[in-house]
């Protein structure tokens, strides 16, 4: 199927969609205490008394709590041993207190209070007089000042260790929804590519592409939603002003949107017509280095193992070396769960183990500035038995969604 040849409209495509969320549940409280259970034994061997969870995605994580940042510290404290406490500002506590599902221990702070000296004495009501604490690694840094001064009897370091050594590892209920995250987001790239025609803006793919996450049951926008046309597909996060589609331009729509707040990450890139040689070449190899990735993915493999084997088929190409263009300029891939970006990465220096429950993208972008580029970025999870794929790798660049395999 040639892109832009007997297609659709984004009027038909929104008609016809409906909520494809299904009845995957939700992560519940018994999985977040198992959670809770997990970090606390990670801080025991660790050596670290408490953990101090700010308004981030690791608090979401650990609590179910999805509250805004803002400039008033809200939070939790995490003991190693004992229970939560959360810290809020007193005029938000009885709004605190409907959402809460894991304990109901709330301290709160006046307006004229330092907010820093309550979790100070919300450790010392525990038993933690001195020690070390966890900082979560998202604190803004004005609240981590604070801290430090005044909690001057402790030592804080970073809490990467436990909070990516617990989300790192997914469930079985969070491979789950990031699944129907992926579903959802790779039927938004179909319907996205059947509605394109010549003189549409990137805007106006990326209104539709917004609209359609909605009618497939995504729970919110798309927290990033690129679309680059032609010359523009070949930087990475995209240029500051709208292309206009014509004949012969690469596409490249790269987005994701979430389910229970796991959020999904997809790229196609394709030609709005018939490729040239040059295109094909480059799409092809592209793909090559996506499967490359897939085959290296095994258990026991280090994530470096990974961006090794992407670049490997980049440079007999002809492309790079290393990050140098035209060729692969970044990372070949990241973790994803509650954040787009998570650990681990796929990049020289990450040595870290594939282990099951592990999820990770597959994206060895190949950039040729001033001509195009081609993102294939497809999403793997561990098992016991080795990768799997969240979503098919595009089929060709003539056909990327295999309606005609």
């Amino acid at each position: 199927m040639t892109i832009g040849v007997g297609g659709s409209t984004a009027e038909a495509e929104l008609a016809a969609m409906t909520s494809l969320r299904g009845d995957t549940p939700a992560i519940g409280d018994a999985e977040r205490r198992q959670r809770i259970e997990r970090a606390q034994a990670l801080m025991r061997e660790a050596g670290v008394d408490a953990l101090w969870l700010d308004v981030s995605t690791s608090l979401t994580y650990f609590t179910g709590l999805r509250l805004g940042r803002s400039e008033r510290l809200h939070g939790a404290v995490l003991p190693a041993r004992g229970d939560l406490s959360y810290v809020c500002p007193a005029f938000e506590e009885e709004k605190l207190r409907t959402m809460l599902t894991l304990g109901d221990d709330v301290a709160v702070w006046e307006e004229h209070e330092d907010p820093t000296a309550l979790v100070t004495d919300t450790l010392r009501a525990k038993g933690i007089a001195a020690g070390t604490i966890g900082v979560d690694e998202a604190t803004p840094f004005f609240t981590f000042d604070g801290l430090r001064r005044a909690g001057n009897a402790y030592d804080f370091v970073n809490a990467s260790r436990i909070t990516a050594g617990c989300r790192s590892i997914k469930s079985d209920a969070e491979i789950a929804l990031m699944q129907t995250a992926k579903n959802i987001t790779l039927e938004v790239h179909k319907a996205t590519a059947r509605m394109l025609h010549a003189g549409i803006t990137t805007t106006e793919v990326q209104a539709f592409i917004v609209e359609a996450h909605r009618r497939l049951g995504s729970e919110g926008p798309p927290p990033f939603n690129i679309v680059l046309f032609g010359e523009a597909t070949a930087y990475p996060h995209g240029v500051p002003y709208p292309q206009t589609l014509k004949d012969g331009d690469m596409v490249l729509v790269d987005v994701g949107a979430p389910v229970d707040s796991y959020l999904s990450d997809i790229t196609r890139s394709y030609v709005f017509g018939e490729p040239t040689s040059r295109q094909r070449q480059i799409w092809n190899l592209e793909k090559a280095a996506e499967l490359a990735v897939f085959e290296a993915a095994q258990l026991g493999a280090r994530c470096e193992d990974l961006d090794a084997a992407a670049r490997r088929v980049i440079e007999a190409g002809g492309f790079g070396p290393g990050y140098a263009t035209p060729g692969l300029p970044h990372r070949t891939g990241h973790g994803i769960g509650l954040d787009v970006h998570e650990w681990p990465y796929i990049v020289k220096g990450d040595k870290t183990v594939l282990a099951p429950g592990m999820t990770f993208s597959n994206e060895p972008t190949i950039c040729v500035y001033g001509e195009f580029g081609v993102r294939l970025e497809d999403h793997i999870y561990m098992t016991v038995d080795g990768p799997r794929w969240f979503t098919q790798p595009a089929h060709t660049v003539d056909d990327p969604f295999g309606y005609e395999a």
